[in-house]
């Protein structure tokens, strides 16, 4: 067993569930105790630990493998902590079946933090290190959720030359991934007795006629534009509710849907042109400002050294763009270039049984070493 697999299945077996989609009080919520677990491995490696205030009690780790000499260059590796919810209290007992590793978390991103560690610590007792390259390791909470790790890390001013940001993509380096807005719509409408509907107006049939127009008309015009790694945009229809009951006309039903963005769209663009696109159909639906969710997308040039040593390392000859939003987007626009790297595949992500290859996990250990090795 590889050192890299044995610190993924001693990750996995701490719950770091992200507090946001538990109950108060769940013993699986919260990245603590992970953070701890991080921060005293790193400092028994030999690496220089801090811990970053983010949330209550929630701490990003921030852990510096310096070089020899002056530092001319910073390299940032930044997986996160968190997981979603467990589908099962099995899922924190790491199993090894047919060369994959199960468990919460496993690709999605404790086997980017499990490498990015191991990486570091195997560099820390190395004869051979980075003479002027400062790698730090900056493990974030709360990138499930609101993205709360990367927005207080970026928001500090942090320079660095990159950031590789751990993330399930088959290895391959990511220069480009869509953003993520999260809209509510509402419509209203006036009750009436289910059996005089005539009375009333239906405020969810409204809405379906909404719910039509966004899912063909809308999301027929975002195939017009397309982004050469991305692809198009997106909208989905994620949720709905309204009325109270049966025998009542309802006079209100919401929606929330789920609009993927590309590189140079804004969410204040998309409220427009949705604004727009209701008001020619003369629908009687408010776009409210759902406070939830604005994942900006993300768009690095690869023509940058540091990048093309890893693409090299990785035998890529172009760079990928993934439909999935991450902590990239955040660092990249505090003013850190920033890519997307790691083991595992997304479509194993978040499923109830989670699991990432093993020889990709080493395969991608051994790329990020030999790419340590070009560093000055």
């Amino acid at each position: 067993m590889s050192p890299a697999e044995q610190l993924l299945r001693e990750l996995i077996a701490i719950p770091s569930v992200n507090p946001a989609f538990v109950p108060p009080g769940h013993p699986h919520a919260g990245e603590q105790r992970l953070a701890t677990f991080i921060a005293e491995s790193a400092r028994k490696g030999g690496l220089e630990v801090e811990m970053q205030s983010v949330i209550d009690d929630r701490q990003n780790v921030i852990a510096r493998l310096t070089p020899q000499g002056r530092v001319t260059r910073r390299i940032i590796l930044a997986p996160h902590m968190d997981t979603v919810p467990c589908a099962d209290d099995k899922q924190l007992t790491p199993e090894f079946k047919g060369g994959k590793l199960y468990g919460r978390g496993a690709c999605d991103t404790k086997g980017s933090l499990a490498v990015f560690l191991q990486t570091m610590l195997d560099l820390a007792k190395a004869d051979k290190r980075p003479k002027e390259t400062e790698i730090v390791l900056a493990a974030m909470v709360d990138e499930e959720n609101a993205q709360g790790g990367s927005r207080i890390f970026g928001g500090t001013g942090f320079q660095a030359d990159l950031a590789i940001v751990g993330e399930p993509t088959r290895l391959r380096v990511v220069t480009a991934h869509k953003g993520d807005i999260w809209l509510r719509l509402q419509t209203r409408g006036k009750a009436a007795h289910g059996s005089r509907p005539d009375l009333g107006r239906n405020a969810v049939l409204e809405m379906a006629k909404v719910v039509q127009l966004l899912e063909t008309t809308y999301a027929n015009k975002l195939k017009e534009k397309k982004h050469p790694l991305l692809g198009h945009g997106t909208i989905s229809v994620g949720s709905i509710w309204g009325g109270n009951q049966p025998n009542i006309v309802p006079d209100h039903c919401e929606i929330t849907a789920d609009r993927r963005t590309l590189p140079g769209e804004t969410e204040k663009r998309v409220l427009q042109e949705i604004r727009e696109l209701l008001n020619s159909q003369k629908l009687r639906a408010d776009l409210l400002d759902f406070k939830g969710l604005d994942s900006p997308p993300l768009e690095t040039k690869e023509d940058n050294e540091i990048i093309k040593d890893l693409m090299t390392e990785a035998r890529q000859h172009r760079p990928a763009g993934v439909d999935f939003f991450c902590d990239a987007a955040i660092l990249s626009q505090a003013g850190i270039t920033s890519v997307v790297f790691g083991p595992g595949d997304i479509a194993q992500a978040h499923t109830s049984d989670e699991w990432i290859l093993v020889r990709q996990l080493n395969t991608a250990g051994s790329i990020l070493r030999r790419y340590f090795d070009r560093q000055p």
